[in-house]
């Protein structure tokens, strides 16, 4: 499969509970198209149904779960050709399964390098001051770290350049993001 290059999605990621949905919300309030991260929505779609594809019941079906609406994702903003800034991408799938030890199958390592993103990843470093935990985040400062760690990993090994966001306000975070948008 050809790689397609879309240079209008914009990813934001890093650690959970490192401020990026708060700083996607800020975005879209300024009329930015932000994609919401999936996996908060898979776990409460799931614990509301009942369901179990959640990240301490069964990790491989959360994480097929997010591989496949993180691709829907990309497929529709690439088909909107609108700058759009996304709340992690395919290349977290591939972070989540290496933090659990999981096997990574060839076919999303062949999704992460066919559809491409912004060569330049915005990156949330780890900030305890403004780290909790909630009914979905559960995770330790400790993981989050972690989960920070590989997800640089990730990226940089798919070839993409990091961007750390500064510890700021939010509203200094997006102003942040639009200006580095805008220069390149």
């Amino acid at each position: 499969m050809d790689t397609q290059i879309n240079k209008q999605a914009i990813i934001v990621t890093g650690g959970p509970g490192m401020g990026k949905t708060s700083l996607i919300e800020k975005l879209g309030q300024m009329g930015y198209a932000c994609i919401q991260e999936s996996g908060r929505h898979i776990i409460q779609a799931e614990l509301k149904s009942g369901g179990n594809r959640l990240p301490w019941a069964d990790r491989q079906g959360f994480a097929w779960e997010m591989f496949y609406r993180a691709l829907a994702d990309y497929k529709r903003a690439q088909a909107n050709n609108i700058l759009t800034l996304f709340d992690r991408g395919l290349p977290d799938v591939i972070g989540y399964l290496m933090l659990c030890q999981l096997p990574i199958p060839d076919s999303t390592w062949s999704a992460a390098k066919t559809y491409r993103y912004h060569p330049q990843v915005f990156i949330a470093p780890p900030w305890q001051a403004i780290y909790v935990t909630d009914n979905e985040r559960k995770q330790s400062f400790q993981e989050a770290e972690a989960t920070y760690k590989v997800m640089a990993n990730v990226y940089t090994q798919l070839g993409y350049s990091l961007i750390v966001i500064p510890k700021t306000t939010v509203d200094e975070r997006a102003q942040f993001i639009i200006e580095n948008i805008t220069q390149n």
